[in-house]
């Protein structure tokens, strides 16, 4: 039988279309991420996930930016082993299971009090993984979390319902309360923030998109002198485009070849501090 779940307000409902997504993804003959655990919360649930409205262009972007931020992740655990690691605005989704971090590594898991509720029903338990019920624009919620260990910090999704001044706010607050770290994320440029509000596959999530657009990757380094850009990796470049469908595959192979086209699309965004 099917699992209900309460009500959710839109932007705590956002979390079905990256997890829906991933499930997609999953259901292909070619994975690119293969979340099997997206596609059991996805098949568990009674919602109408046909309101979403998904293409493949989105589900492939959704499942290779999470593959993207997985891998950046799981080279700075294995680089630090005592971290903490962070996934912010994490939703439904289960990076720690992905990732599989050693026993030294505690994991929390961050979103708004109904969603980790609604997720603490659905989502498996794991050793060392923790949720935390919090609205990220709140400094308290850090006061649960260890101020001597090394951050790993990901977030897939989430810069796009922050304003402008609430990132910078929770950038700072990270880079102050951990003796060091790194983030990764997907970016937002102006062009793809115009994207998400007016595409038909983000169309449930149009009205929560708070976020302005960032054109350049370096523009955190001015929001904090202790952030450095690692890299900026563009999804246009990445090897797995070889299994996207022929015409979205010609595409982002004619986009790789320009930087400033690329950025039209779906890129990655790591830091360090």
């Amino acid at each position: 039988m099917a699992t209900t779940l309460p009500a959710l307000t839109p932007v705590e409902d956002s979390l079905f279309l990256t997890l829906c997504c991933r499930a997609l993804d999953n259901r292909s003959p070619h994975p690119v991420l293969g979340d099997e655990i997206a596609d059991e919360i996805v098949r568990s649930l009674d919602y109408d996930y046909g309101r979403l409205h998904l293409n493949t262009d989105l589900c492939l972007n959704v499942a290779l930016r999470a593959k993207k931020i997985d891998e950046v992740a799981s080279r700075l655990i294995a680089r630090h082993p005592d971290a903490v690691g962070l996934d912010l605005g994490a939703g439904f989704d289960t990076r720690s299971a992905r990732i599989t971090p050693p026993p030294t590594v505690d994991w929390y898991d961050v979103d708004l009090p109904a969603v980790v509720a609604a997720r603490d029903d659905v989502v498996p338990d794991r050793a060392r993984a923790h949720t935390i019920g919090a609205d990220v624009t709140d400094p308290a919620w850090l006061d649960a979390l260890p101020t001597d260990r090394p951050a790993v910090i990901t977030a897939d999704g989430l810069m796009g319902f922050l304003a402008e001044d609430d990132l910078i706010a929770l950038l700072n607050r990270l880079v102050d309360h951990f003796p060091s770290g790194e983030m990764v994320f997907n970016g937002y440029t102006r062009f793809t923030i115009w994207v998400a509000r007016h595409a038909r596959g983000t169309k449930s999530v149009a009205a929560e998109v708070k976020f302005p657009g960032m054109d350049d990757p370096r523009e955190p380094e001015r929001w904090n002198p202790e952030l450095t850009l690692v890299q900026e990796m563009l999804i246009s470049r990445q090897p797995e485009i070889a299994q996207f469908p022929r015409v979205l595959r010609t595409y982002y192979r004619l986009q790789s070849h320009s930087t400033w086209w690329s950025r039209k699309g779906t890129l990655i965004l790591h830091y360090r501090f």
